[in-house]
This record gives C-alpha cells, sequence and structure tokens, in this order.
C-alpha cells in the first residue's frame, strides 16, 4: 500500500491546484479522479466550454450585426456550422485538460483514476478498472457540485437538460426556455439567443443574477432584452413536461396566475449542489450539513483535524477561482505556514457580452448594515474605445466609505470587465481609497479609463469626461 503526505480527492480547480502546491512544498502527493480526464467541472463541463462557445457565436454575432459598420463586406449568406462550432469547444477542453495532465507529471503527483471513498480518516479507497488502497496523512475533499434541479422536474437530458447537455446540442434549438436567471442560464441562452434560437428566461426572484448589485441587473437585463431575449421574473416553475419534440413549461406569476410557455428545449439552470455521492464520508466521521456540504472551520479543516475540505463542497460561492485560492491555502497551512484569504475579495463574473463583474459590498448590502458610502458610476459610452470597438452599454460603479474614502465595492457591466474586475480586487486588497484609483494614470484610450473616472466621481463632482 503507497502512503501520502496529502490525498485530493477531486481534479477540479481547487483539487489540481492544491495538488501542485501540496507538491511545489515537498509533499508526496496523491490526486484522485472519478472520470477519465482530469479537471473536473469547470474545465470540462463549465467554465472553458462554455466560454469558447460564448467567444464562437460572438463572432458570429459581430460578423451579422457589426461587419458592415467596419467595412467589412462578405459576399454570400453567413452560416452557424454549429458541427464544428462543438468540435472547436471540444479542442479547447482537450487541449486544457491535457494540460493538466503535464502539469501533475511536471509536479510529480500520483493519479489515481477511479471513485474515491473514505475506508477510515487515513485510508482511501479507489475503484476504477481495479480497486486500489492508499495510505494518506492528510485528505484534501475537492468533489465539487453537479446542476440542481427541482423536485418535480425530470430530467431526460434530451430536452430537457441541463448545462452539461447545453454545452453539445446537435442543433440550435428553436425556442429554449430557462429556467433560472443566474449565470449560467445567462451565458448559456445568449450563446443560442446569438446563433438563432428565441430565447425565454423565467425567474423565481424580482430580477436576473439577484447575487449581485441591483444596478447590474438592471442594466444586463436592458442589453440583453434589446437583444431579443425575454424575461419572466417573478414567476414560480410549476411544471415541466415533455410530449415529442416540444416541452412545456408552467409558472405563476406574482399574482397567481399561470403563463405556460413552450419550447424544444428547456434548460435548468437553477444552480448547483454540493457532490459527496459515494465519498463514504461518515466511514472517516466527517460532518455533513442539512445541505449537503462538508462542514468546515476558518481553515477549511472538517469535524476530523487532518481532512481538509474546498471549493463547491463547502460553504461560499460555487467558483473555480474561489477553489484555487482554498487549495493553496489549505497546502500551505499543512506546511505550517499561515495564509490568508478574504472571501468579500473574491470577483464574480458574468460572461454574457457585455460582461458583468463585481468585487466587494453591494449597495444593498451596505444600507443593510449601515454603512454610510458615497457613490461614483462612469458610462461606458463616454470612453473613446468604447465607441471604437462598438461596446457603449454598461458602467463602472465605486462605492467608497463616506468618512475614509476607503473602496468598499466595484461593481461593472461592459466590455472586458472580467478582466478589469482584477483591478479593483488589487486596490482594495491594499484598502485604497476612491482618490488613490483616481490618481492613478490609465492608459488612453482604453476600458479602464472607467475605472479612474468612477473613482474620480466617488471622490466629488470631479469626472473628467462626463
Amino acid at each position: 500500500m503507497k502512503t501520502y503526505d496529502v490525498a485530493i480527492i477531486g481534479s477540479g480547480p481547487g483539487g489540481y491546484v492544491a495538488a501542485i502546491r501540496c507538491a511545489q512544498l515537498g509533499m508526496k502527493t496523491a490526486l484522485i479522479e472519478k472520470y477519465s480526464s482530469l479537471g473536473g467541472t469547470c474545465l470540462n463541463v463549465g467554465c472553458i466550454p462554455s466560454k469558447a462557445l460564448l467567444d464562437s457565436s460572438h463572432h458570429y454575432h459581430d460578423a451579422i450585426t457589426h461587419f458592415e459598420a467596419h467595412g467589412i463586406d462578405i459576399p454570400g449568406e453567413i452560416k452557424v456550422n454549429l458541427k464544428k462550432m462543438i468540435e472547436r469547444k471540444q479542442g479547447v477542453v482537450d487541449q486544457t485538460t491535457r494540460g493538466i495532465d503535464f502539469l501533475m507529471e511536471k509536479n510529480k503527483v500520483d493519479v489515481y483514476h477511479g471513485l474515491g471513498s473514505f475506508r477510515d480518516a487515513t485510508h482511501l479507497v479507489i475503484k476504477g478498472e481495479t480497486e486500489t488502497e492508499i495510505e494518506a496523512k492528510n485528505t484534501i475533499i475537492a468533489t465539487g457540485s453537479k446542476p440542481a434541479s427541482l423536485p418535480f422536474i425530470s430530467l431526460d437530458k434530451e430536452r430537457v437538460i441541463t448545462s452539461t447537455e447545453a454545452l453539445s446540442l446537435g442543433k440550435v434549438p428553436k425556442h429554449m426556455v430557462i429556467i433560472g436567471g443566474g449565470v449560467i442560464g445567462l451565458e448559456l441562452g445568449q450563446v443560442y439567443l446569438r446563433l438563432g434560437a428565441e430565447v425565454s428566461v423565467v425567474e423565481y426572484m424580482d430580477r436576473i443574477i439577484p447575487g449581485m448589485d441591483a444596478g447590474l441587473s438592471r442594466e444586463l437585463m436592458k442589453v440583453l432584452k434589446k437583444q431579443g431575449m425575454k424575461f419572466y421574473l417573478s414567476h414560480k416553475v410549476t411544471a415541466v413536461t415533455r410530449k415529442g419534440r416540444k416541452v412545456t413549461v408552467k409558472a405563476l406569476d406574482k399574482k397567481e396566475a399561470e403563463v405556460s410557455l413552450e419550447g424544444d428545449y428547456c434548460l435548468v439552470s437553477v444552480g448547483r449542489r454540493p457532490y459527496t455521492e459515494g465519498l463514504n464520508a461518515e466511514a472517516a466521521g466527517v460532518t455533513l450539513n442539512d445541505r449537503g456540504q462538508v462542514v468546515v472551520n476558518d481553515h477549511l479543516q472538517t469535524s476530523i483535524p487532518n481532512i481538509y475540505a474546498i471549493g463547491d463542497v463547502v460553504r461560499g460561492q460555487m467558483l473555480a477561482h474561489k477553489a484555487e485560492e482554498e487549495g493553496v491555502m489549505v497546502a500551505e497551512i499543512l506546511a505550517g505556514q499561515k495564509p490568508h484569504l478574504d472571501y468579500n475579495l473574491i470577483p464574480g463574473v458574468v460572461y454574457t457580452w457585455p460582461e458583468v463583474a463585481s468585487v466587494g459590498k453591494t449597495e444593498e448590502q451596505l444600507r443593510e448594515e449601515g454603512v454610510a458610502y458615497k457613490t461614483g458610476q462612469f458610462p461606458m459610452r463616454a470612453l473613446g474605445r468604447s465607441r471604437a470597438s462598438m461596446d457603449t452599454d454598461g458602467f463602472v460603479k465605486i462605492l467608497a466609505d463616506q468618512q475614509t474614502d476607503e473602496v468598499l465595492g466595484v461593481h461593472m457591466i461592459g466590455a472586458r470587465v472580467a478582466d478589469l474586475i482584477a483591478e479593483a480586487v488589487t486596490a482594495m486588497e491594499f484598502r485604497a481609497s476612491a482618490e488613490d484609483i483616481a490618481r492613478m494614470s490609465h492608459a488612453h484610450p482604453t476600458y479602464a479609463e472607467a475605472v479612474k473616472e468612477a473613482a474620480l466621481a466617488a471622490t466629488g463632482d470631479r469626472p473628467l469626461h462626463t
């Protein structure tokens, strides 16, 4: 039986990054993965493939809507080759997962393919083509999450589908009904909207992306409506039925009136649930809560001192980069270091176009907490760079403490804000004031100038270009 300093169950962003950092710190490391390829949900059926389809569909949308204005004439009809688009997506996934294989080999991490489960707190059984048992001084649970559903919905994975199936459809839907106005539903909805589908979003809450700043929700819905997406907010889904190629979704609006929508596909996108099936956590004494999450302390330690858990399977936002940071944190704790992770400074991003990004407190949170704050906002349409690229939707909003001017939250919607949010995270990590950002030189012309202008607005009536 092989013995390891640390074994990690799950090879998603949290798991494989934890494995790399453990190996870098001199620990003999094993990585256990249920499926044949490494990378977990994010690399195989999540972040990476969805972004590949978003980029491909964005190119097509630009070709049919913007090329003429840019002086680009294309003879003949521009057509979607969905099969080729899906093949390119899979190529990106394959290349990325091969990169994880290389990193494991480079860092001398032993990889086991099979279902990993606890025999006890220090022994793990791996059931693959054969059954293997290893001993681990420490174990990190990084088993991630799976798409959630509603109890009355039967997912046939043909017409009533999850995000996994939506990444590999054989044809563009005529009408896709999406249950859930969160990140995943909106991203995949925009993919198929661009490709010619009618898209309807049914959301239980009174706004889309309800976890983000309300201003971002309003602006994104306005833009997506302009693009042709339909929204049914404050609607409670009561039934989803399929007959042949037709799917019917019934819901009650806020006045309890029934609304019926018919489509050829229904994407159920109501969030994700922690995945611990087959883990046999009870054999190790690991405690789960009533939501199925592994219970951890501030050091991500479970009820058993030598077992840790990270990523989607524990509390907090289900984000790949959150899992990565947690993986590094646990590795460094095991090495005797004292790492720091500020959950308030983990950014959230929606990769629609325009993109949406946010970090820190929202206005709703600050009001609820009774914090006196000031706001600075700047529209993307006022930027020369935005006009040059025809990406004029959106804004940057900075929230700063009324007394100290410290930046408390930054909320953006516009072109490339998924990248721009890193500036806000950096500033907030060093407890910068709005004045600090306003005094920094930003290259011209760039989208980033909107951050500087919003900071100028937050310090008083000082924006230069509005």
